[in-house]
């Protein structure tokens, strides 16, 4: 979604056919939902934020995540943050529908 999301993670995305369902098929994650959600005051949706999409309940959240292009608050609440783009932000601006995203490095917070 343009100035808001960069979403992924959804396994239909493999298929080229299946273009009218990216980013709709919950139901075709690893099938193993996270079950639980939480949320903090600390990490709201801001420009590069990580969090994990879902189809309506957070705890059902499975394979799919997005990227915040811009700060969200409406999505404060009701979607886990779990980290945020350090460097490369250049990077994930650019990606379009039909890119594939290879290599993700992740790095531990530290502690504050």
């Amino acid at each position: 979604m343009p100035n808001q999301l960069v979403q992924f993670g959804d396994p239909q995305t493999r298929d080229m056919t299946k273009q009218a369902w990216w980013g709709r098929g919950f139901d075709a994650g690893s099938g193993k939902s996270i079950g639980v959600a939480e949320f903090s005051k600390k990490r709201l949706h801001k420009v590069g934020s990580v969090s994990m999409a879902h189809p309506g309940d957070a705890r059902e959240a499975d394979s799919q995540m997005f990227i915040s292009l811009s700060a969200q608050p409406k999505w404060n609440g009701q979607y886990t943050v779990f980290g945020q783009v350090i460097s490369g932000m250049d990077v994930v601006r650019k990606l379009a529908v039909t890119d594939r995203i290879v290599r993700v490095t992740l790095k531990p917070e530290s502690p504050s």
